[in-house]
């Protein structure tokens, strides 16, 4: 593998991240206890100069690295969707890790570190690099689950994580090792070109396939490889619930709709079936199980669940609409769904948690400006015009109707239905019945942006989608 200047400059963003990270553990060890908080705004000072960096050198459409490492307007979209949720998960933090007693520099270092997998996972063009971008991430993920030593709930969803997570990147591995024996190739340009030299694809091929959508479908927590999301979701720091909720599952959406549809495009008669039954039964369970829940983090889990499924059909639609709808899909989850969790970690204060759903009973009461965020978030989250989750899965079903699959546009349209009623629940705790106790909500500036941040792209969204549709159009890879 050569490494010439060129190289360096265009995956200058990934060292900027790497680098800052390694710099930063480095001052940790200098800083006071009480003087953390001065990585965290190191931290987001790192990430703004790398989405610097992306951004100019986003008109470049390269291959570097031997064609490992692409620097395109897809990877780009992704990137700039990252340094998103990092930067929101980070603002969020620095209260939030405080309160609960785990304020420490490598916390945010992790974050960083998480955030290059992520980057890897985008820009990745062979599934070796792909694969290392995603352990990468999922290491940072696994040790920042249990950050709180002291919760066993906290330590309890780490374990639970790593076990299943080191399983599915086994089983990940084992497709991507019979891809490779069957093709000779693990780049995925090669491996479309071989594809199509193929009469079709035999038993072994779709067997790999299979490993792969297993593996896949843990990173995504789609069904039925979702056992995990409730119990890690639930028992994780808010601020880490938030980031896993949107930053990974993002990443994982980069990496699969670039490897199924632009290397296993040749073959998609061999999984567009196979996906299209998963992602009906991820918005099913996703839906109906969330409707019992009164944690409003397992709730949460299982709307992601839920949004996973939805995101699928646009991998199942295919081509330029379906490629552009899931991106501009998760764009939108990422500033939904960083709002509400952001809601959430701004109730706690002192012992109060605010994690079950009954804790907001008659917030609009006592604080309209928390109740009213609370509730454009859910509206969006629930699909309700004009906010931008409405626009997001209005895009996905036009995409699947665009390509014939009517059906599955219907089932998504009624899934979404049903999923309305468990997030409206708390509208109506929140707006109909009297509060049963005080709030004192954590106001702190760092939160305060990050909600506006939030709240704002959630509207702007909502109300003038077609920037942000193009945006996503002229973004997308050749498939």
């Amino acid at each position: 593998m050569t490494f010439d200047i060129s190289n360096m400059i265009l995956s200058m963003p990934e060292i900027i991240v790497l680098s800052g990270a390694c710099l930063l553990i480095l001052l940790d060890l200098v800083l006071d206890r009480n003087q953390k908080h001065i990585i965290a705004y190191l931290s987001l000072l790192v990430i703004l100069v790398a989405a610097a960096g992306t951004w100019l050198i986003a008109g470049n459409s390269e291959n570097i690295l031997s064609g490992m490492f692409v620097i395109d307007g897809y990877s780009t979209f992704f990137k700039m969707t990252f340094y998103l949720a990092t930067f929101l998960a980070i603002l969020l933090s620095i209260n939030y890790i405080k309160v609960e007693g785990v304020e420490r520099g490598e916390y945010y270092i992790l974050m960083l570190f998480a955030l290059s997998g992520m980057m890897i996972m985008a820009s990745g063009t062979d599934l070796l690099s792909i694969y290392v971008g995603l352990e990468l991430m999922a290491l940072s993920i696994y040790v920042l689950t249990g950050f709180i030593q002291h919760n066993g709930s906290s330590n309890e969803a780490a374990m639970k994580y790593v076990i299943l997570g080191a399983f599915s990147s086994g089983v990940l591995l084992y497709g991507i090792s019979l891809v490779y024996g069957l093709t000779g190739t693990t780049q995925l340009s090669d491996l479309a070109a071989v594809l199509r030299g193929q009469g079709g694809p035999d038993i072994a091929l779709i067997l790999a396939i299979t490993f792969l959508v297993a593996g896949f479908g843990f990173k995504v927590a789609a069904v039925p490889f979702h056992m995990w999301a409730p119990d890690v979701y639930e028992g994780a720091p808010t601020s880490i619930t938030a980031f896993m909720s949107v930053g990974p599952k993002a990443a994982s959406f980069a990496a699969l709709l670039r490897v199924f549809i632009a290397a296993l495009g040749p073959v998609s008669t061999s999984w567009v079936t196979l996906i299209a039954v998963i992602s009906v039964l991820t918005m099913a369970v996703g839906s109906l199980v969330a409707l019992s829940q009164t944690n409003i983090k397992r709730m949460l889990a299982y709307s992601s669940i839920a949004h996973a499924g939805y995101a699928l059909l646009g991998l199942v639609a295919g081509g330029p609409d379906g490629i552009a709808s899931v991106m501009l899909y998760m764009l939108i989850y990422t500033f939904m769904n960083m709002g509400i969790f952001g809601t959430i970690i701004m109730m706690r204060k002192g012992n109060f948690r605010g994690e079950n759903i009954e804790d907001y009973t008659g917030l609009s009461k006592v604080n309209k400006g928390a109740a009213l965020l609370m509730l454009i978030f859910l509206f969006s989250l629930a699909g309700i015009p004009p906010t931008a989750g409405f626009v997001g899965k209005f895009y996905i079903f036009m995409s699947l109707v665009r390509n014939g699959y009517i059906a599955l546009a219907v089932i998504g349209v009624i899934m979404s239905v049903v999923s309305a009623y468990f997030y409206i629940r708390i509208v109506m705790l929140m707006y109909m019945k009297e509060p049963t106790r005080e709030f004192d909500l954590a106001h702190t500036p760092a939160s305060s942006l990050a909600l506006a941040i939030a709240v704002a792209g959630t509207v702007i969204i909502g109300i003038l989608p077609t920037w942000f549709l193009e945006l996503a159009k002229s973004a997308i890879f050749p498939g």
